[in-house]
This record gives structure tokens, sequence and C-alpha cells, in this order.
């Protein structure tokens, strides 16, 4: 509930404190005494935007705060987790608006902005203003007064976690399809490719080394031949450089007497002279091996003719560019086989999950349906009630495409005039009407909605007589449960107040401000006497106000 509310520089007050109380505030005052005004300082901690024009004193800021004291309320608080703030049960919410315009919001002493103001307020205040009639033609609003009296909300939360499960599913399952189709388009075309390339089975480096020997063959007979030079002369020539080496290292080896680093020479040597020899004896085998093959050249020539075609087709330089080709087309490959299979599962997972949210959201509609002759007639009865004995509301369910609130679209269909043509409730219903028929809904589903404080701005605009008396027993009920603050004219209205507040007028500094006080019993005994009389009110309305406050 709304406990207090401080106005500053705001249109024509000066400054106002309000405590509101428990129970059905009513507010009254003549016209044009600024009980409007409440509503628009009302609205700017509610989220409106703000206009500078409306400041009274341009030298000061503008300052409305609000004071709400809310039980435990979990949507509340997971604003608050939502937002990074702190819970108190406590709650402040302050706009500042300076005279050129700029606005500040905080909720708790924490700057905030307007999106967020606007979002708590939702859970905070349910204002309705003359006219504002767009919450009652709103299909969610219509929805959600259906489910809270069928008692909807368990079926709908399973439903909303099946439903967005699905969703998830049917977003993944069109992504896939998506990215398979691109990738048919693609799929022949890089087999294909892969064909071409698996089909030469290249081995790391195979082409550079077919290359080499290449080359070596067809150099065969002079490569052979300067290899046998080189063996002759380490080996076979008439004065053998190994012999030469070791007739050397003889002569170094008579030597060591005179000097003590002769023997390390001599070792040295004598491993150069190994190592000469294993070079001799390896480059014999090499020669031995080496042979001019026509038909090896032929096989060579043929796989190296195809590797290069590969090569140019498509711009590489290199074996393992091919090779790394190949593995990515294979890749390609296996990820479309993949995509078809995951397709395939995620359309499983989808119809059983559409079954599951059709078979939830059927059970959600019969209840629906089974509401709704009972909450006509009981609105019907209402209106009858508070001066529209010829207006009747139906409501009408139509079949659509599951969602996460069920397969229904719910349509309240309005008749003012016994005329049986219904039409949707924004074509047809006047303001008045309006705001009638929504105290008649929510008188009927307050609890169950879990509504928060009800603002009612001059509900009470084209009736009178036995239909305001009607109007102010729905709202006194209401108030049972619920914090109501109400704007109104109506004696009949007034009179059922817990809390009476009179908004005036009075010339302060030479200028002219609202005030607001709480009325005691005597005072609110002339206040609804002028209400049913004028400025003077007669002794008979007097009597007459008595006997309404008392009833």
């Amino acid at each position: 509930m709304i406990s207090k509310l401080h106005i500053q520089n705001y249109a024509i007050i000066d400054e106002l404190h309000i405590s509101f109380e428990e129970g059905l505030n009513i507010i009254t005052g003549e016209t044009g005494a600024g009980k409007s005004i409440l509503m628009g300082a009302l609205n700017l901690i509610l989220g409106q935007r703000a206009d500078s024009q409306a400041i009274l004193n341009p030298e000061k800021k503008c300052f409305v705060e609000g004071l709400f004291t809310v039980k435990e309320s979990s949507s509340i608080r997971n604003f608050f987790i939502d937002n990074d703030l702190d819970y108190e049960e406590n709650i402040i919410i302050r706009r500042e608006i300076s005279s050129n315009g700029k606005s500040r919001s905080f909720i708790n002493d924490t700057p905030v902005n307007l999106s967020q103001i606007k979002t708590l307020g939702i859970h905070l205040v349910d204002l309705h203003q003359q006219f504002d009639t767009m919450e009652l033609s709103s299909e969610n609003f219509q929805r959600e007064v259906l489910d809270a009296l069928a008692e909807n909300q368990s079926l709908l939360n399973e439903l909303g976690s099946q439903y967005q499960a699905y969703s998830e599913i049917k977003k993944e399952l069109n992504r896939l399809k998506q990215l398979q189709e691109n990738a048919n388009k693609e799929l022949d075309y890089h087999q294909y490719l892969f064909d071409e390339l698996d089909q030469l089975q290249l081995k790391e480096n195979e082409l550079e080394q077919l290359e080499a020997e290449l080359k070596l063959l067809n150099n065969a007979e002079s490569f052979k031949a300067q290899l046998l030079g080189i063996y002759h002369e380490l080996v076979d020539a008439e004065q053998p450089v190994t012999n030469t080496l070791k007739s050397l290292n003889h002569k170094l080896k008579s030597l060591h007497t005179f000097h003590a680093t002769i023997d390390e020479m001599v070792k040295r040597l004598s491993e150069s002279i190994i190592e000469l020899e294993d070079i001799a004896a390896e480059i014999g085998n090499l020669e031995s091996s080496v042979r001019y093959d026509a038909e090896r050249i032929a096989i060579i020539n043929e796989r190296l003719g195809e590797g290069y075609r590969l090569l140019k087709k498509h711009a590489l330089q290199h074996t393992s560019q091919l090779i790394e080709l190949a593995a990515s087309l294979q890749l390609k490959i296996e990820a479309n086989e993949n995509v078809f299979a995951s397709i395939q599962n995620l359309e499983k997972d989808l119809d059983v999950l559409e079954k599951s949210c059709l078979k939830i959201a059927a059970i959600i509609s019969k209840n629906r349906s089974n509401q709704i002759q009972t909450f006509t007639d009981s609105v019907n009865e209402l209106l009858d009630k508070v001066g529209m004995p010829n207006a009747k509301l139906k409501v009408k369910l139509t079949n659509v495409q599951i969602s996460e609130s069920g397969t229904d679209a719910i349509d309240f269909l309005f008749d003012a005039n016994k005329s049986n043509k219904f039409e949707s409730l924004g074509k047809v219903a006047s303001g008045g009407e309006l705001s009638r028929l929504m105290l008649s809904i929510k008188s009927l589903v307050a609890k169950k909605l879990a509504l928060p404080t009800l603002i009612f701005d001059e509900i009470d605009t084209g009736i009178s007589g036995e239909a305001a008396k009607q109007v102010g027993i729905i709202m006194k009920d209401l108030s049972a449960s619920h914090q109501l603050i109400a704007i109104t004219h109506q004696a009949q209205i007034a009179a059922k107040a817990s809390t009476h507040y009179f908004v005036y007028k009075e010339s302060k500094d030479n200028m002219v401000k609202t005030g607001v006080r709480v009325l005691n019993r005597e005072e609110r005994v002339m206040a609804i006497a002028k209400m049913l009389s004028g400025e003077k009110p007669t002794a008979a309305a007097i009597e007459n106000a008595k006997e309404m406050v008392v009833s």
C-alpha cells in the first residue's frame, strides 16, 4: 500500500504531505481545487514523463516522493534482484524535476531510470483514471481475469516452462534447417572435390619427395659416375686418400714422445680415417642402389601430373595444403550428416514437447470455458447495480496457435443497449461505461489477481443515486482486502470512506495553492451534505449525510 505522498513545487502545490490509510481512502473537493493534480504527481513516481511546465516555482526543483509498504511479494522481490537493488518492505520512490526539464529517479535513494520506475510502479499501484480503458481492452488483462477465476496459474507456469523449451528447440531446429539448406547447395560440389583428393591418397610431403626422386632418376648415369669417381679417390686409387691418411697418422704417432698433445692428434686423425671409410662405404651402397628406371619415371610423372593439377586447381603450393583441404572438405561433409541427424532428433523432441504443451493448454482452455458463464452472469448483475441495466458482457474464445498462454484468443464483447450486437469493448463502450465495467470486473478478481493498491480517478462519471450507492458498496467491499484511493464527486461513494480527504485551494503569499486535510466525522457529514445540496446545505441534506455516513 502507499503510506505517504510528499509533493513539493508541483503545479499549484507548494508543499504537501499526505498519509494514506488502509481501506477506502476517498478524496473530494471542488472542481479545480487540485484533485487531478494529486493524480498527476502520483503518476510521476509511477513512471510518467515529466513536464517542466508543471513546476510551480522555476527557481526550485519539483520533488515527488512516495512511501510504499509492501507485504512479501515474489514479483517485487524479483524486480529488486533483477535490477541489483536492495529489497526492503518500505519502498521509497522519488522523482526530481528541474526547470530545464531534466528528471532524476530514485528507488530507496538509488538512482534508476524511468523504465525501472514504471516497471516497479505496476507492481505497487493499479491506477484507473477516467477514460483510461486500455487495460480493460487488452487481451492480456482479459486473459488474466479468466485465468484468475479458473485458478490456472500453476498450469500456466507448467505450460510456460514447457513452451519455453519448445520455443528454444524450435528456434534451434530452424537454425539447423537453414544451415542444412545452405550446406546442401554446396554438398555435391564438396563431395566431388573430396573424392578427387581422396582418390589420390596423398601422403605428407609426397609431391616434394617425388620431385626429388624424379630428378635423381633423370640424372642417374651422371650421378652414378660421379659417385664412383669419389669412391675411387677415397678407396681404390693408386694412392687412396684413406691410405695416405693412415700413413700420415703413423708418422704422427712416432712423434708422441716429443710432445704431450701428439696422442690426442693421433686419436682425432684415426677417427677421421674411420669416418671417411664409412662415408666411402655409404657412397658405394648409394651408387649400387641408384639405377635408371623408365617405368618408375613414368609412374612418378603420372602421379606428379595429377598432384600438380590439383595444386593449380586449388591455387595451392604444397602437398600439406592439399591434405588440409581434403580434411576440411571431409569435416563439411560430416557436419552436414551430423546436422541431418540432429534435425531428426530435434524434430522428435519438438513433437513430444508440442503434444505436452497442447495437452496442458487443453486443460487451461477447458478451465477458462467453465468460468465464462459464471463470470459474465456476475459482471452483468453488477452492471445492473451500478446503473447499466441494459449492458451485457460476453466472452469469446477463439482457438489459435499454441503460445505460452495456451491456445485461446480471448475477447470481451459488450452490448450497452440490449441490441444483441456484441462488439469488442474498445469499439462500443464509453469511458464511463468502461470505468464501471472495470470496477465490476476488478471487484470479482481482485483477490485472485493479487492487485496492488487500487486508485480510481472519478470512476463515478455519469452516474448518481442508487447506481452511485452501489459503486460505493462495491468499492467498500473491495477495500476490505485492498487499499483503495478514489477521487469522487458522488456523496454516496464518499460516505463509504474509511478515511476522507478534502482538497481545497487557499490564497497564500499572493498565490493560490492547494492543500489537503483529513476530515473528522463532523466535517465529513458537512462535506457530504454540500455534495448533496450545494455550498449551503439544508438541514435535510445534513441529516441525510449523517445517515449515509452511519450506514
